[in-house]
């Protein structure tokens, strides 16, 4: 081991030196130690020049009368061998470390030559990462499904109380934790590749998932605050990530302050999308909506009960003269629908707003939920699902098919007063709704296209999270 102290050697000599002294490495020595040793091989090995080394054979072959070696190439190849070499000779002392001390050697290694994950690592370091990763795969695997099974149970348990919630979450962090001591490494070089480590990201927005509907939907502060901080924790090392929850942490913080302005905030929501409007010249009907619902005329729908909405605007004219613009609005709930021709676009376009504001939003997380959980749902001719849309196969000759498409594989367009989404590898397989006569087709539209707005979507259900 005294040959670490040593100077003045050539590169890869006192390369071939120190890889034959990582033999001496065993279960008594220190994670710090051996996390520095890795550290001294890696910047030699990025020292290594294949100019030089060719050099240095080619003046003790001409000292010996041996003729030199022309080409570079041959030492180019034989120096990959010796990485390899150095690679699997510093990978075999870690095995013979216990695994807790194995994993801290990792980190330390990982987390010293990186600045924390700011700085590129050595090519080494890099390689010994990657391989790390493949052999933790299957752990880090097992304690995701843990917490992934943890993180529903909590779900399911909230209606049982916060007492329950919590000895749930206990458990959830001892396995987050666990998880996360093991992933160390991996995330770290890949926040200094630049890159993202996306079973992290899964996990950690998944317990952000967690936090946020034990609070949203169950008023659990404690619990929400408490995962907030552990995600903080954990995976500072996912710049995302960390951006998020920080956000989600200052939240929460000011939660119980904004809770005094509750009444106020309904006060003013219910100002936001209060609207009445006489319709008709000579005979006038009502059209309305305020907290207590929607209503036209005679029929009247509470807000919570409304599942159908559509909307859309026809131009009309005589022999290419415009005659005017007919809007129409419709709203309704499983049983019933209340149907709106208007020729004022002020009319039209205010209700429009408090419309989105009091119910399409709604029917739009109320559709990415569904989604989510694991259910389909019809439009038309489609079939919804959260990973992907089945579409139809359009035939000249013979019955159309349906083809089933994956969100990667499609494109969506307007084009004649409805929303079409298609195939992007066949014009033939497509899906077209009626912005007016179709109900929720707006609905559907924004969550395609929200979806489709956010990096590495998937799933629709992405949007939440």
């Amino acid at each position: 081991m005294s040959i670490r102290e040593e100077s003045g050697l050539p590169t890869l000599a006192h390369l071939n030196l120190l890889a034959a002294a990582f033999e001496a490495v065993d279960g008594n020595d220190s994670a710090d130690d051996v996390a520095e040793f890795i550290q001294e091989m890696a910047h030699l090995v990025d020292d290594l020049s294949a100019e030089q080394v060719l050099r240095d054979v080619n003046e003790d072959r001409s000292v010996s009368g041996f003729p030199e070696v022309k080409g570079i190439d041959l030492v180019e190849s034989e120096l990959s061998e010796r990485k390899r070499y150095y690679r699997n000779a510093i990978k075999d002392a870690l095995n013979r470390l216990p695994a807790a001390s194995l994993v801290e050697a990792m980190t330390l290694a990982v987390d010293g030559i990186t600045c924390g994950g700011q700085d590129h690592a050595p090519e080494l370091i890099d390689d010994l990462v990657d391989s790390y990763a493949v052999e933790t795969q299957g752990f880090l695997h097992k304690e995701a499904e843990n917490a992934q099974k943890l993180i529903k149970a909590a779900r399911d348990s909230a209606e049982s109380g916060e007492s329950i919630v919590k000895s749930i979450v206990d458990k959830l962090e001892a396995v987050a934790r666990n998880w996360d001591k093991v992933a160390q490494p991996i995330q770290l070089s890949a926040k200094a590749r630049g890159i993202d480590h996306e079973p992290s990201h899964e996990i950690a927005y998944s317990i952000r998932s967690l936090a946020i509907d034990l609070f949203n939907e169950h008023d659990m502060l404690i619990q929400s605050q408490r995962l907030t901080g552990l995600i903080q924790e954990l995976f500072a090392e996912l710049p995302e990530v960390s951006e998020r929850v920080e956000q989600d942490a200052e939240a929460l913080a000011d939660i119980f302050e904004n809770r005094k302005k509750t009444e106020a905030q309904k006060n003013e929501w219910a100002r936001e999308i209060t609207y009445q409007a006489e319709v008709g010249l000579m005979f006038k009907d009502t059209l309305s909506i305020s907290p207590d619902g929607l209503a036209w005329n005679n029929q009247r729908f509470p807000l919570d009960t409304v599942t159908r909405v559509r909307w859309g605007a026809v131009r009309r004219s005589i022999n290419g003269i415009p005659t005017g613009t007919t809007y129409t609005l419709a709203f309704g709930d499983n049983r019933s629908e209340a149907v709106i021709e208007l020729k004022k676009e002020s009319t039209y376009s205010t209700f429009l707003e408090k419309l989105w504001r009091a119910v399409v939003i709604r029917l739009l997380t109320e559709l990415l939920e569904t989604l989510q959980a694991g259910n389909e749902v019809r439009f038309g001719e489609a079939t919804l699902r959260d990973d992907g849309i089945t579409l139809i196969k359009h035939k000249f000759l013979g019955a159309n098919e349906p083809v089933r498409c994956s969100w990667g594989q499609v494109h969506v367009w307007t084009a004649d007063g409805a929303f079409f989404i298609g195939a992007k590898d066949d014009k033939k397989t497509y899906v077209g709704f009626s912005y007016i006569h179709a109900a929720n087709t707006h609905v559907l539209e924004q969550a395609i296209r929200m979806a489709f707005k956010k990096p590495g979507m998937r799933r629709l259900s992405d949007v939440l999270q």
